[in-house]
């Protein structure tokens, strides 16, 4: 049986970077013959990345792009159970829009489940050959402290507790989402924190991440608020 992997794609104002992540990852995933099919759920971006995921229809085929749109902005975590009910895939990817994620990690996440048949595979910036680029020192400074005080605090046992490039079996995904309360960017936090306590297996894969290319970072004063207090929410009660 070919196994099928579902890309989810949330995005927000990213008609520029769009049709870019769409064409690497048709590339990387063609050249390995994965079976996939990528699914756009845009939040009503009001710069026009709906009409550009049309053309992309029209480009790719309703079989390799599924449109899956929302009337507004929703947030991430209400974005990934809308887009799973539509997944066809024995598998989800879950990815950001924005190219600070290379779609030619994806097979080697695939590669990677294999070995052991994981429940999910996570990109680590801070293991092997994984980093970052394009951050400034401060940027890089609030992203490990983040890290580090989320390991202290939490023991995920999964070295960046805060990435969004992930690969889950289908049912441990929809398991996991039921599971969490955050919304937003430390939504992704959450999602590790429960793998562990429900004793999913978790792999890592080293990744580069690249700071965004086109638009602007939506990461802000408020998400680093939300991230504290949901860092404490969770030390209380995991």
């Amino acid at each position: 049986m070919t196994l099928k992997y579902s890309i989810l794609l949330p995005t927000y104002n990213e008609k520029d970077n769009l049709p870019v992540i769409v064409y690497l990852i048709h590339k990387y995933l063609e050249i390995s013959e994965i079976k996939y099919e990528i699914i756009i759920i845009d939040d009503g971006s009001p710069d026009g990345t709906l009409e550009v995921a049309k053309q992309l229809e029209t480009i790719y085929g309703k079989d390799k792009i599924l449109l899956r749109p929302r009337g507004k902005k929703l947030g991430l975590g209400t974005a990934y159970i809308h887009g799973i009910k539509h997944a066809t895939g024995d598998f989800i990817v879950i990815m950001d829009a924005d190219l600070s994620h290379h779609p030619k990690s994806i097979p080697e996440f695939i590669k990677k489940q294999t070995e052991q048949d994981y429940d999910v595979i996570t990109g680590s910036r801070y293991i092997g050959n994984g980093g970052v680029s394009g951050w400034d020192f401060k940027r890089k400074l609030v992203s490990c402290g983040a890290n580090f005080i989320s390991q202290l605090l939490l023991r995920p046992k999964v070295s960046d507790l805060t990435g969004s490039f992930r690969l889950y079996k289908k049912p441990v995904l929809e398991k996991l989402i039921e599971t969490c309360v955050s919304k937003g960017y430390v939504f992704q936090m959450e999602m590790m924190v429960r793998a562990r306590q429900l004793n999913y297996t978790i792999g890592e894969v080293p990744i580069t991440f690249v700071d965004r290319v086109y638009g602007e970072s939506k990461l802000g004063g408020s998400e680093i608020v939300q991230f504290v207090k949901a860092l404490l929410y969770l030390f209380a009660t995991t």
